[in-house]
């Protein structure tokens, strides 16, 4: 996996590119073995963000590449250009290894190249990812998916960690940490896209259940029950789940759960209280139960989640 393309043209997010750049672009000094040799491949030239770039080549060059690099696509709402993704396509079908950084996952998705396979994206758009393309089976909860000759990652510093998983496949985990020491950030991450995504209340107001979610979130620490939600809303059990799927998009109870987990998170940044105590400000109960629901919704454990997210008020 020696040749690696970087495909690109109008409308491409700079940071995504730099960072492929970057990672294949020149070995690191204590690196003695045979090195990547980067191009960069798109129509001439190429208006990334605010910046002009001259490729070293057409994009007809990416089927000769051992590897393809995708970066992030920026407009997810205007179909990628037709010779890009055939391009990407005649690559994948000529043997090459693709790869997408971001919303790069569009181009894959759009040539074709993740039908039957699981894929990522940024968070903010893995709904639409799914919706645009019913036959992929995406996962927002995941830093990057290797498919073998297919891999997609998530948003903005994802692309860092597929790019030094590529680099630990090609080259072993020892070359991989000399990388990600020259580039000062970790050689692997614990955990998913889901240690950064937002939870907000929905933007409307004009809903029967406005007023009940600022009553719910001020009463976390209460245990309530489906019952206790529809008696303040003064509706039926079943009434009120079917306003929180069309509302909220989701059930009563995996609402509470939701925002019970992303209280534990603003309390694991800001404070010092044990988790046992975030145990109980949250209606978790214990910190057991706190364990288990958060890391299965975030990925990690609750202290790893403070180590990495703490915040310098939070510190004493």
């Amino acid at each position: 996996m020696d040749t690696v393309a970087l495909a690109v043209t109008d409308g491409m997010l700079h940071f995504e590119l730099s960072v492929a750049y970057e990672v294949f672009g020149s070995a690191p000094d204590a690196v003695t073995t045979p090195w990547y040799r980067l191009s960069v491949c798109g129509p001439a030239p190429v208006r990334v963000g605010r910046f002009l770039l001259e490729p070293d080549h057409g994009l007809d060059r990416l089927r000769y590449a051992d590897t393809v690099i995708v970066p992030g696509w920026a407009d997810v709402d205007v179909d990628p250009p037709a010779d890009l993704v055939d391009a990407v396509r005649a690559a994948h079908d000529a043997g090459a290894r693709v790869a997408s950084l971001c919303t790069g996952a569009f181009v894959l998705a759009a040539a074709g190249l993740l039908d039957g396979r699981r894929a990522t994206t940024h968070w903010a758009h893995t709904d639409l990812l799914t919706d645009r393309h019913p036959r992929v089976s995406v996962d927002p909860d995941v830093l990057y998916v290797d498919n073998g000759s297919v891999l997609t990652s998530a948003g903005k510093a994802a692309a860092l960690d597929l790019c030094l998983h590529l680099v630990r496949l090609d080259h072993g985990s020892s070359i991989a940490n000399t990388v990600a020491r020259r580039l000062v950030v970790p050689p692997h991450r614990d955990g998913g896209q889901a240690q950064f995504v937002t939870t907000p209340l929905p933007a409307r107001t004009d809903h029967p259940l406005a007023a009940l979610f600022p009553w719910a979130l001020e009463r976390l620490d209460h245990p309530l029950s489906v019952e206790d939600l529809a008696r303040q809303a003064r509706m039926s059990s079943r009434n009120l789940g079917r306003h929180f799927r069309s509302v909220a998009g989701t059930t009563p109870l995996r609402w509470l759960l939701t925002q019970r987990i992303r209280r534990a998170q603003e309390l694991l940044e800001t404070t010092d209280d044990t988790v046992d105590a975030i145990a109980s400000a949250t209606g978790m109960g214990t910190a057991a139960t706190l364990r288990r629901h958060f890391n299965r919704a975030v990925g990690v454990p609750p202290d790893s989640y403070r180590r990495t997210f703490r915040s310098p008020a939070g510190r004493l």
